[in-house]
């Protein structure tokens, strides 16, 4: 049974960071890749970055590059995103995924889910 578990949400003012993370457990994830998505209230669940297991590449969406950094370990099967230089935009639950649909985007690829960590940003 593949479970995902985020942690590291909280209360942050603007400029301040936080580091998420999401420990998965229940199959080998070496093939997969382990993105990250964040709803606000009243919007769209929508894609933040992604990793790929095995090579570890990684993809990003436009408002979060040069602030955000999506890294993995291996061994721990942690996938980690550092987020610095936090705006009150930023403000949204933050869910991890993993999809076998390398470099994927789209909510429909991704199979599994968190149950989402709060981060909120205060201005």
């Amino acid at each position: 049974q593949v479970q995902l578990v985020e942690s590291g949400g909280g209360l942050v003012r603007a400029g301040g960071s936080l580091r998420l993370s999401c420990a998965a457990s229940g199959r080998p994830f070496r093939n997969d890749a382990m993105g990250w998505f964040r709803q606000a209230p009243g919007k769209e669940r929508e894609f933040v970055a992604s990793i790929a297991w095995s090579s570890g590449f990684t993809d990003y969406t436009d408002s979060v590059k040069g602030r955000f950094t999506i890294s993995r370990d291996n061994a721990k099967n942690t996938v980690y995103l550092q987020m610095n230089s936090l705006k009150p935009e930023d403000t949204a639950a933050y869910y991890c995924a993993t999809s076998r649909n390398l470099g994927a985007r789209s909510r429909p690829s991704y199979d599994y889910w968190g149950q989402g960590t709060q981060v909120t940003v205060s201005s």
